[in-house]
């Protein structure tokens, strides 16, 4: 419960020291999970002194126990080994010292770390930090890659040896950090983050060598991976061996089987690239020499076309055949006048037989009254009346006599 206090009342150490004790009394014994980060047996001491660390995070606390209590596991745990333990809170008041007081340990087991490995993978897969789609794709030729290893590991050198090999300009910024232990996870972390903060920075490859379950424990932190899941730069896990699995594989943008394979899979080999690019030329050469030949074969075919070759041909041979439709038009056009003149001089002829002035050449004459009227019956003229005869050379009087 709060405490009232003031400036002019305020309360002395021992008893803020006294009420946190009491707090932590009504606490009660609770289990408690940790790595073992130092332990110390004294001989013929009858308390064993020890450490319990936060794998994830930077915070240990005091252990102790009975002799007794850790002598039923002493075969089994020793200082980097993973633990649950019942202990009792308590509150060293002269001292300000909070410490833990076990009275059972129990070692953490592989099958056990196992499950609850599985158990995270799980919830972190619901959440989609292991989806296809949020991997991102590594650059074909990265200027500078940042590495976190081990200080003078094998993967280390399987790394910088390998990617050099292959890509001899290529640049490494590394980080040393503890790839086991209790300062493992904070200082892969905070390497991770220092490398992806830098924008010159390509890709980042996380490597370690084998070991066991327990030695790849921090590669497979919670803290760790949602680290790695926030990284805007490509990040490749190059974890122990092909067997192992920690769950970096699952959130990293590529995974690789060994520190010797990521260095493949990162840097592109400049042999390779040399070769793959004269292939690529020859294949260029060979098309465009094919499509010149194709072309100029084509070429050769049209200008082996007669047309091409001798263009006026086909002007005169249809200019002979404009000419003989001419010759023809005009002799079609001469029969029609011929046979048209002939027509007409047949009709003319009949047209000048049947006339009145030929009648009047053979002898014939036209009598015609004062009024013009042609004369055709004797009884329309009367004795003494004087008609005009028309004959074929002119026209004169007549007078009618009876």
């Amino acid at each position: 419960m709060a405490v009232n206090t003031t400036p002019e009342a305020p309360l002395p150490v021992g008893e803020v020291s006294r009420l946190i004790g009491g707090w932590i009394d009504r606490l009660g014994a609770v289990w408690v999970e940790g790595q073992i980060t130092q332990l110390s047996r004294r001989p013929g001491a009858g308390v064993v002194f020890l450490t319990l660390r936060d794998p994830s995070y930077d915070i240990s606390v005091s252990v102790t126990c009975y002799r007794q209590v850790f002598d039923a596991v002493a075969d089994v745990v020793s200082e980097g080994a993973r633990v649950v333990v019942l202990a009792k809170p308590e509150w060293y008041a002269p001292r300000g010292q909070l410490s833990l007081r076990a009275a059972e340990i129990r070692p953490v087991g592989v099958g056990e770390l196992l499950a609850r490995l599985e158990q995270l993978k799980k919830a972190l897969a619901r959440e989609g930090l292991f989806a296809p789609e949020r991997k991102k794709p590594l650059p074909f030729l990265p200027q500078l890659v940042g590495l976190v290893c081990g200080r003078a590991s094998a993967a280390e050198r399987d790394v910088l040896e390998n990617a050099r090999h292959r890509w001899p300009a290529v640049r490494f910024e590394v980080r040393n950090v503890a790839v086991q232990g209790v300062h493992a996870v904070p200082q892969v972390v905070q390497a991770v983050k220092e490398l992806d903060a830098l924008d010159d920075v390509d890709v980042i490859i996380v490597a370690r060598g084998g070991g066991s379950v327990e030695d790849l424990l921090p590669f497979s932190d919670e803290q760790l991976i949602r680290t790695v899941a926030q990284c805007r730069t490509p990040v490749v896990s190059a974890i122990g061996h092909e067997p192992d699995n920690p769950l970096l594989d699952h959130v990293a943008d590529l995974r690789a089987s060994t520190p010797t394979d990521a260095a493949k899979k990162v840097v592109p080999d400049v042999g390779e690239e040399y070769e793959r690019v004269r292939l690529l030329r020859d294949r260029a050469r060979r098309c465009v020499a094919a499509l010149v030949d194709r072309e100029e074969r084509g070429l050769a075919h049209a200008l082996a076309r007669p047309s091409i070759q001798d263009p006026h041909r086909m002007i005169d041979v249809r200019a002979d055949q404009v000419a003989d439709l001419l010759d023809r038009a005009r002799r079609c056009l001469r029969h029609q006048l011929d046979r048209a003149e002939s027509e007409l001089s047949h009709t003319h002829a009949r047209v000048v037989a049947l006339s009145p002035a030929a009648t009047l050449k053979r002898g014939y004459a036209v009598l015609q009254k004062a009024d013009g009227h042609a004369v055709r019956d004797p009884g329309e003229v009367a004795a003494g009346e004087t008609l005009r005869a028309r004959v074929s050379e002119g026209e004169f009087s007549v007078r009618v006599d009876t």
